[in-house]
């Protein structure tokens, strides 16, 4: 008993958290950890397709490099406006994918994530009519923006509830509700919800995204921006830093409980 009010507390905690960062002033978001790499995908404006591709890139390396791609692409090309990368032609195509890997490789898999980067320019110049805010404008449910990034070639459940999880987090999206904005499983979101005691820790993806549904219906992405950060900074594979974290109280690995 003592176990389920002490994981209620710690869940009611996490969602204060969330929906605090809800309510305060949308601060610029450091994706890339190159100021002009983040200024372009910070700019869903006039350039939401930065952000569309950044997401769609964010794939088997590190995030911080996914979010530069675009800013490199456009420091090879010498534009990044969207007509000029849509532009019809075998010469637009193979410009892009040197681009891609050309002086260096801008991802760990360059000619498959060429492809995929080929796909959703197409996917926006003929399904958004070059512009990819459409994904997200008019104030559309969660299910709708999830379901539109999951159309794109390469994109899981993971990138597409993470993408919308950023426009409405961080941008302030409007939308007509949140309940399709899952928590995004990584290693860093798995570790730290089976040490706080909500899932063991053997337990698939699917349980954990349900788990989350469970603790808060009606957003279940709001514990993911929390709990990542958790996860990268004090909740560390190995040695994890509990005197440093707010939530130790709470946590069931913290006080001596099984989850490792």
């Amino acid at each position: 008993m003592l176990m389920l009010q002490r994981l209620d507390r710690l869940a009611d905690q996490l969602v204060k958290e969330g929906y605090k960062r809800l309510a305060e002033p949308p601060l610029f978001v450091r994706f890339a950890g190159i100021h002009e790499a983040d200024v372009l995908v910070n700019d869903i404006n006039g350039h939401p397709h930065a952000f569309v591709l950044a997401c769609v890139m964010d794939q088997q390396i590190k995030s911080e490099k996914a979010w530069q791609i675009p800013y490199k692409l456009k420091q090879r090309l010498g534009f990044f406006d969207f007509p000029s990368l849509a532009k019809p032609g075998k010469s637009s195509s193979i410009k892009l994918k040197k681009a891609m890997v050309k002086p260096t490789p801008l991802h760990r898999f360059p000619k498959k994530m060429s492809k995929i980067l080929l796909a959703a320019i197409r996917r926006i110049r003929n399904e958004f009519g070059g512009d990819a805010s459409v994904i997200w404008t008019g104030r559309p449910s969660s299910a709708t923006i999830v379901r539109r990034f999951l159309e794109f070639r390469g994109v899981g459940q993971k990138i597409a509830t993470m993408a919308t999880n950023i426009l409405v987090r961080d941008f302030r999206v409007e939308v007509s509700d949140c309940y399709s904005i899952d928590i995004s499983v990584d290693v860093h979101v798995k570790r730290v919800f089976a040490r706080m005691g909500f899932i063991p820790m053997n337990k698939s993806v699917d349980y954990l995204i349900f788990r989350a549904r469970e603790l808060n219906p009606d957003y279940p992405g709001v514990f993911d921006l929390v709990i990542w950060e958790l996860g990268r900074t004090v909740c560390r594979p190995t040695q994890p830093a509990c005197d440093k974290c707010r939530y130790s109280r709470f946590c069931t690995y913290a006080n001596g409980g099984d989850a490792s």
